[in-house]
């Protein structure tokens, strides 16, 4: 195999990944609180090749000497963006929108049996019974979390929910009580740190708990005023489904390229095999 089909089957999986990646974005340009990824690509290690020598060059030469060439590229980094959703109005009381970027509530999941904590931006919440307890919850059943990183539960059944000030609800029960309960509200320091953890949950990549305090900041104390979040609405996706369609229609031509390329070598390699 010559050094143009290893440059392009290199380069071919890498850009497949991205197409995964845009497909991936696009089939969740709809949910809720979701944001975007974006592939960005960078060269391979390049090998310098020496063909001659600087004697005998002609004087005021600006290129460098030799061939650099890399076998490929490959995807350097996926990044999140985190730029505000449109805002769309529902007027359900548990359904919450951030109004700020890189806020985020605190979730628990279930990983192989371990609770882990996880975070999302998708507010679509409900009260659901689960083994005669009433809780906050997610859309997908996962149990919101309060400051303190305990479920929220209630007594008896929900009439109605009400947003005393962003961050602080009060809930009032069948019984005619009332309770309050502050949501758990993170924001994030450096939300390309983060990893997708499936639907719109994002958490911390496994072993980087240690440096958790330096990645986001609970919003705790004299820092719930910094929360920004809404009643009766929802944050839309920030996809672009215009720039997801061309950032697509360039990685095929790429891929059809590279294939090509494949192609162009293989009938090169046959013609020198060809030569009597």
């Amino acid at each position: 195999m010559n050094r143009t089909m290893i440059t392009a089957v290199n380069t071919l999986g890498q850009l497949q990944k991205q197409v995964d990646l845009i497909g991936h974005n696009m089939a969740n340009a709809e949910t809720a609180g979701y944001k975007t990824r974006e592939a960005s690509f960078a060269d391979l290690m390049a090998q310098q090749i020496n063909n001659y020598s600087s004697a005998g060059l002609e004087t005021g030469r600006q290129s460098p000497l030799g061939i650099r060439q890399s076998p490929g590229a490959r995807i350097s980094q996926t990044a999140m963006l985190s730029k505000q959703g449109s805002l769309k109005t529902t007027g359900r009381p548990l359904d919450v929108a951030f109004t700020k970027e890189n806020q985020y509530l605190k979730v628990r999941v279930q990983e192989g049996g371990v609770p882990q904590i996880r975070f999302t931006r998708n507010g679509e919440l409900d009260i659901v019974n689960a083994g005669g307890q009433w809780m906050l919850a997610t859309k997908d059943g996962h149990p919101v979390l309060d400051e303190n990183n305990q479920v929220i539960t209630f007594p008896g059944k929900v009439e109605e929910v009400q947003m005393v000030r962003p961050g602080l609800l009060e809930a009032r029960m069948d019984n005619g009580g009332n309770i309050a309960f502050q949501l758990g509200v993170i924001a994030l320091n450096k939300p390309q740190y983060m990893e997708q953890k499936g639907n719109t949950l994002i958490g911390l990549p496994d072993g980087a708990d240690n440096n958790a305090n330096q990645i986001y900041a609970d919003l705790n104390g004299a820092r719930r005023q910094e929360i920004s979040l809404q009643q009766g609405v929802l944050e839309a996706s920030n996809v672009d489904i215009g720039k997801e369609m061309t950032d697509m229609m360039a990685a095929q031509r790429s891929i059809q390229f590279q294939s090509r390329s494949i192609t162009l070598a293989d009938q090169m390699m046959g013609l020198i095999n060809g030569i009597r």
